[in-house]
């Protein structure tokens, strides 16, 4: 399955991008002036394939798991807060769902690999691949199969929401121990040394973040992962929440709907993306800058340009959600702005 969706994935229309920017070009302000909205606005319209948009309806998949890497030590917080958070999540009590409200965004939450049996808690969407993933310092995170298993779990819930009318998508995700996870892959894929791009996540101490580094490259000097092939960085580091993610850029891409990253863990899984078929980078919008170290130097490799930078380090979707507000005011500049001849506003002296 997913080698065939894969193949199907087709470049944004650039011919089309060009037509939305010279509408641009015609509004009632000068030529430019709006930057960035203008860019999001002509990228809506080469994702979708539509010149005259109407405001999407949006979505944030909210990924939880739990990594095995957590018992080694490397994050401020204990693996029990994974699903806390989920069942915060399902609450409405998190900051992803306060910002979701906020913009009108509906918020869905996955449990794809939480060292938890949630039962039948309502509103948690079930697709548990395992219960976490294995310690990476011992063995591989998971199975490749594991692995192509939570992708098409996320390109499934992108289709099924698509069909419903969802017109954009963010990336969020929970998962204690996961920027372990997200350096270790970042480091492998951009080739840049892992102290580089390794951040102190939840707020660790000095002590802890030197652990973290020394964790990070023992895993890295017994696995070797290849990084020209993206399914064995993500089997043999995981995680679980990043291959569901890796599943949702895929799957808007398939769908031709943007798909807005949130911060570094959503940046990880648009590395293994991107390797797996470069064509999806088109439908990426990165919402902000993290201050995590690594974010940076992954989004200069997939020449993403972040929308923001609040110095945001939370995850869940919290930046996904300000992006997809920023992307809703640019499709409204370009559909209900007038146009010079449309106001009877005389243009530019020549």
């Amino acid at each position: 399955m997913l080698q065939h969706i894969l193949n199907q994935i087709e470049m944004p229309d650039r011919q089309l991008g060009l037509k939305a920017q010279a509408r641009l070009d015609r509004l009632t302000k000068p030529v430019g002036s709006l930057g960035r909205l203008e860019e999001l606005a002509a990228q809506y319209v080469m994702i979708t394939g539509n010149l005259k948009p109407t405001i999407p309806r949006g979505t944030v998949f909210t990924f939880a798991a739990d990594h095995g890497v957590a018992r080694e030590g490397v994050s401020a917080y204990p693996q029990e807060v994974t699903p806390q958070m989920v069942l915060n999540f399902l609450r409405g009590g998190a900051a992803v769902n306060v910002l979701a409200r906020h913009m009108g965004i509906e918020v869905r939450v996955i449990d794809i690999g939480v060292a938890y049996d949630f039962d039948s808690v309502s509103g948690l969407i079930h697709k548990k691949i395992m219960p976490g993933t294995n310690n990476l310092l011992t063995k591989s995170a998971m199975s490749r199969e594991q692995a192509e298993q939570a992708i098409e779990v996320g390109i499934e819930l992108v289709s099924n929401v698509v069909e419903q009318g969802i017109g954009m998508i963010g990336t969020g995700e929970m998962g204690i121990g996961n920027t372990t996870v997200s350096s270790a892959i970042t480091a492998v894929m951009t080739g840049r040394p892992v102290e580089e791009v390794t951040g102190r996540g939840t707020g660790i101490d000095d002590a802890v973040y030197r652990h973290k580094i020394s964790v990070i490259k023992e895993a890295l000097a017994f696995h070797r992962p290849n990084p020209s092939d993206a399914l064995e960085v993500l089997s043999k580091i995981g995680g679980l929440e990043i291959a569901g993610l890796v599943g949702i850029i895929l799957g808007s891409a398939l769908a031709r709907v943007p798909v807005v990253l949130d911060g570094f863990i959503a940046g990880a899984a648009a590395l293994i993306a991107a390797r797996l078929q470069p064509k999806c980078l088109g439908y990426m919008i990165a919402s902000h800058q993290s201050v995590e170290h690594g974010h940076q130097v992954l989004l200069n490799h997939l020449s993403l340009k972040p929308l923001l930078d609040l110095d945001l380090r939370l995850g869940e979707g919290t930046g996904a959600c300000l992006g997809m507000n920023l992307l809703c005011a640019a499709v409204k500049v370009m559909t209900e702005m007038a146009t010079f001849d449309e106001a009877g506003v005389s243009e530019r002296n020549p």
